[in-house]
């Protein structure tokens, strides 16, 4: 298998592309007194990304707003949400929202 220099400065120039965006801001914060406000902040994000993409899948499944019985996502999210709010296991909370979509399209 042979790699002439084009390939190689392609993966080499994308390794370093990648890589900076991803470390640079570390490496500057690192150095830096985040204030807490800030801090905390910043520990709504995940979340916040997290139920923009979740509530987007369940009310928006084919392009389409939806919120009527039909809609086997919605179904299948009330369970899995209540699963959520009381066990706090992601495992038993991913293992619920499996089991209630594959049995609603298995029978619907």
């Amino acid at each position: 298998m042979t790699m002439d220099l084009t390939l190689l400065v392609i993966v080499i120039f994308g390794t370093i592309v990648t890589f900076l965006p991803r470390s640079a801001p570390l490496m500057m914060l690192s150095q830096m007194e985040i204030p807490s406000k800030v801090i905390e902040w910043l520990e709504h994000i995940p979340i916040a990304v997290m139920t923009a993409l979740v509530v987007q899948e369940v009310l928006i499944p084919n392009h389409e707003f939806t919120y009527v019985i039909g809609n086997l996502r919605l179904l299948a999210a009330l369970p899995t949400i209540l699963v959520a709010l009381f066990t706090r296991s992601l495992l038993l909370t991913v293992i619920v929202a499996m089991c209630s979509m594959a049995s609603l399209r298995f029978f619907f």
